[in-house]
């Protein structure tokens, strides 16, 4: 064999070149190094016998690769990480049954049911946690040239030994033909939560002009037999939500006013409508005007029951507690009328400016009102001389009260353009128990009747939005858009499931937002035939 050649020869099997090994002058370009494909992992200081493997749940993505933030994107990121094809769909939740089979097959993790998948994520994420720091430390120990910024698929944990042996124990997973194992069959059969999905688009939508562009008035609101009242300037309409039919209840515009003085004399003038509220019975409608003035009219005669005339301004909020009606006023007071005797019982007096929220609690025993001096009273009925409890957090007015029918004084309250937030407070300790921040004005707010930890905001500027919260997380469940203006009026159905909301725009609009009442059926009904057989 020639020499030269057996040399080149064994240059070559050595990985570096005849050319470069004869000539005394090295080339500037050298050939990359060649690097070994065989994973070589860092030990800590546990002993190998009791380490084993375990796949982070967590998609490692370089600091130069960014996830599509759009969901469409996003959810074809997460499909061409896990190995789908651009022509197979899938769902988050088979995505995650997805994962959790590579686990159950891979791992032996046998997680038999969807409800437990969360569980162990939470475990693993405390975990993963807890152990960064001993990671880090052991990677820059051992070897430094390691960079950090990508994710390990494999980590090492210390080896959990089940206190039962499952190898002595028979099952149906010994005779069955299915190569995968029990829990991964349990896995696909368990029953799939549905996904609740919110329409983004109004089921129906209303002309309403002469509809004040106004935050603190209340405009609107929704009986329990399905009539929504509406005040459009001087007049006030009555729409049935389920026929459609429109019909005129009164005018202010040419009518005899009571005067502000109370006697019998009578004056003739214009008013406008700044309040609507419906009684507990369906057939009462309470109206405040701008001179003060408090109306009751009677919808099925459609004639008016009586007028009061205690108030020196506008009367921007009403709210109903059985024969008794309390009314707010840009004269900074509070009065509560008594229906059955035409009289005023008490006078609430603690705000310094426009009252322009008020609501009782459900069971009927606590006020709350809100004003334009950015402040929250809470009311006793037994004791209407003072406030029991006075919330100073808010940086603007506060119209956008509503208290739970689901937790006991639990109640919400949303400030206006200069404060953005929903506050969660309870009128048993008188604490705020959560802060949300909105990023808008919080026009109004609606606790859903059928889901107890859901409620529905409306808002101003700058987004004019409806969003729909989950409590107690404040994550939102959907945004609805539409209206061109502040979304400031807001009342829900009788049957708790749509909303009705009023803007600037002059357009009312009709949204399904909340989950169906669940029908809960009687065993002891008289309609039930298996309650006579034996």
């Amino acid at each position: 064999m020639d020499a030269h050649f057996e040399r080149r020869l064994l240059l070559s099997m050595n990985g570096q070149s005849s050319l470069q090994s004869l000539s005394p002058f090295k080339s500037p370009l050298q050939s990359p190094l060649k690097t070994s494909d065989r994973y070589i992992p860092f030990r800590s200081s546990l002993t190998v016998s009791n380490l084993h493997y375990q796949i982070n749940t967590q998609t490692a993505t370089s600091p130069n690769q960014t996830c599509p933030t759009s969901p469409n994107k996003k959810r074809k990121y997460e499909h061409n990480q896990i190995g789908l094809g651009s022509g197979v769909t899938a769902s988050e939740t088979d995505l995650a049954v997805y994962r959790q089979l590579l686990q159950n097959t891979l791992l032996n993790t046998n997680v038999d049911s969807i409800l437990n998948m969360s569980d162990v994520q939470n475990m693993n994420n405390q975990e993963n946690c807890k152990t960064v720091s001993t990671k880090k430390s052991s990677i820059n120990k051992e070897n430094s040239s390691v960079s950090l910024s990508s994710t390990p698929i494999f980590r090492y944990c210390e080896r959990v030994e089940n206190s039962t042996s499952t190898s002595s124990l028979i099952n149906k997973h010994h005779f069955t033909r299915s190569p995968l194992p029990n829990a991964s069959v349990h896995l696909l059969y368990s029953p799939k939560k549905s996904i609740r999905r919110i329409p983004k688009v109004p089921y129906k939508v209303l002309d309403a002009p002469d509809l004040h562009d106004d935050f603190y008035l209340n405009l609107i609101d929704w009986s329990s037999s399905n009539v929504l009242s509406v005040g459009l300037g001087a007049c006030v309409y009555l729409c049935n939500a389920q026929s459609n039919n429109v019909q005129l209840l009164c005018d202010l515009t040419h009518t005899q006013l009571p005067s502000g003085s109370g006697s019998q004399s009578s004056i003739v003038g214009s008013d406008t409508v700044t309040s609507v509220a419906w009684a507990d019975w369906s057939n009462i409608l309470a109206v405040g005007t701008n001179r003060g003035h408090v109306h009751i009219y009677d919808v099925t005669t459609q004639k008016r029951l009586q007028s009061m005339c205690k108030h020196t301004s506008r009367v921007g909020t009403l709210a109903w507690n059985d024969w008794a009606l309390c009314s707010g006023s840009r004269d900074r007071s509070i009065i509560e009328h008594e229906i059955r005797q035409q009289s005023a019982v008490h006078v609430f007096h603690g705000h310094t400016q426009e009252v322009c929220g008020l609501k009782w609690s459900p069971d009927k025993s606590i006020l709350a009102s809100g004003g334009n001096d950015n402040r929250l009273f809470l009311w006793s009925k037994s004791q209407p001389a003072q406030p029991l409890h006075s919330f100073n957090d808010h940086l603007a007015a506060v119209k956008a009260i509503a208290w739970s029918p689901h937790q006991h004084g639990l109640m919400a309250s949303g400030g206006g353009t200069a404060d953005r937030h929903i506050r969660f407070r309870s009128s048993l300790t008188c604490q705020t128990l959560n802060v949300c921040d909105t990023g808008s004005q919080v026009c109004q707010l609606v606790w859903s009747k059928n889901s107890p930890n859901e409620l529905a905001s409306t808002h101003g500027y700058s987004q004019n939005q409806i969003v729909v919260w989950k409590y107690p997380v404040m994550q939102p469940l959907a945004k609805l858009f539409g209206h061109q203006q502040r979304v400031l009026y807001l009342a829900m159905s009788p049957d708790g499931e749509s909303i009705v909301t009023g803007a600037g725009d002059e357009t009312l609009r009709f949204w399904n937002v909340f989950a169906k009442a669940k029908c809960v059926r009687n065993p002891d009904s008289k309609l039930n035939g298996l309650n006579r057989m034996r």
